[in-house]
Order: C-alpha cells, then structure tokens, then sequence
C-alpha cells in the first residue's frame, strides 16, 4: 500500500504572487502613462485655443486699423474680409465687441476673454457685436460713416 504524506511547499504560491503583483504594478504603470498622456493633449489643446485666439485677435486688429486709415478718405466704403481660425474651443458662447478704442473677446465660459488695443485714429466711430458661432470669415466694414464688424458680405 501506498502511502502518501502531505509535504509544505510554496515554490507555486511564491510564483503565483509574483504574478499578481507584476500584473498589478503594470496596470498601475499604464494607468499613469494614460494620465500623464491625457494631460499633455489637454494642454496642447488649451495652447492650439489660445494661440489659435491670439492670432484671430491680431489679424483683426489689423484689418480694423486699415479700415481706419480708409475712413479718413472722404466719400468711402470700404471691407475687408478676415478669416477666422477654428478652435477647439465651444465658439457659440464666444462673442467680438468692438468699441472705438478696443477689440474685446467675450468667452461665455470665461477662460478665453482677451482683448486687443485699437489707436481709434479713424474718422468713423467703432460699433459692432457679432456672435461667432459657426463663423468662418468676419467683415470689417466702413460705410455711411461708421466701422462696423458683420458676419455677412456688405452690399454697397
């Protein structure tokens, strides 16, 4: 008859642990490369907004300053269409005021309000809010006397 004794040996559950803790250790690896991911394309995305933002603001600016140059001719119309960069950013709550000394930035969510100093050199006042909303191209219009900003092509 045989007989058969019943031995202690923990070679397998020693393996075993080890397995689980390996295991274990890597989930936790990958789970801080997917944050550590997560938080470099959020802040190239919140970078691309503002840069995206800045550069929209300038170009306006500009054309806004030409447009002033052309007030100072009697008898004028003038417009000048500019593009406008899309952003990542929810553009149906942003909104552009203009006023005779400044270009003004209005974001709903309030993380993108900037603004951009205007000299007011022209011979017309500056009016002007327009929704952004789906917009692709803004207009910056003298006519009849006055700088305006309008989201559709003027008709002279």
């Amino acid at each position: 008859m045989r007989q058969s004794q019943i031995q202690r040996r923990t070679e397998a559950a020693a393996t075993e642990l080890g397995y689980v803790f390996t295991f274990l250790l890597g989930v936790l690896l990958l789970t801080m490369f997917s944050l550590w991911i997560y938080d470099i394309e959020t802040a190239t995305r919140e970078r691309w907004n503002e840069e995206a933002i800045d550069a929209n603001m300038n170009d306006l600016a500009a054309a806004i300053e030409r447009t002033d140059a052309a007030s100072r001719i009697d008898n004028t119309s003038y417009a000048e269409r500019v593009y406008w960069r899309a952003t990542e950013a929810d553009e149906s709550q942003f909104t552009l005021e203009l006023t005779d000394t400044e270009l003004i930035l209005y974001d709903g969510g309030g993380e993108l309000d900037t603004e951009r100093s205007l000299s007011g050199t022209g011979g017309a006042p500056h009016t002007g809010m327009v929704e952004l909303a789906g917009v692709e191209y803004i207009w910056v219009v003298h006519h009849e006397g006055e700088i305006t900003l309008k989201l559709d092509r003027p008709m002279f």
